[in-house]
């Protein structure tokens, strides 16, 4: 296995929103992305994925009910995302999760006995969460 194989691979990076349909639409203009089958108008309002050309995943947005604007470059109201990673198996997740705590990650969230996508929440270093889920590009 190469060594680039044997890494989490970054699936997209999912940015809060309360009005879903309104920044996608902003990045998918701004980036000239679309939507990944499915999320296109008028598909739900929680969750859309933007792709690009080759249905590569770029940019996701997940609903909040309220999300305080960020004060950047203050640091009174912080940034707000987090990232996803994917792995091919269930097994791979496991290892991965057991690698990102040795490497200083902390366990938020386990998800890993759900069927349809196993994963697990973790806060890295500095606090801030991702996931390493099993999915589909």
């Amino acid at each position: 296995m190469s060594e680039e194989a044997d890494k989490p691979v970054l699936m997209h990076t999912v940015l809060d929103a309360t009005d879903v349909r309104g920044l996608a639409e902003f990045y998918r203009e701004l980036l000239g992305l679309r939507y990944r089958p499915g999320d296109e108008p008028p598909s739900g309002e929680d969750w859309l994925v933007l792709v690009d050309g080759d249905g590569n995943r770029k940019l996701a947005f997940q609903r909040v009910p309220t999300l305080a604007r960020p004060t950047w470059p203050s640091h009174d109201v912080p940034k707000q995302m987090h990232l996803d990673f994917r792995v091919p198996t269930v097994e791979e997740l496991e290892r991965h999760r057991r690698r990102a705590e040795r490497l200083g990650a902390g366990l938020l969230h386990d998800r890993s006995e759900d069927p349809e996508e196993p994963l697990y929440v973790l806060a890295d270093p500095a606090g801030h969460p991702f996931c390493i889920l099993v999915g589909a590009k």
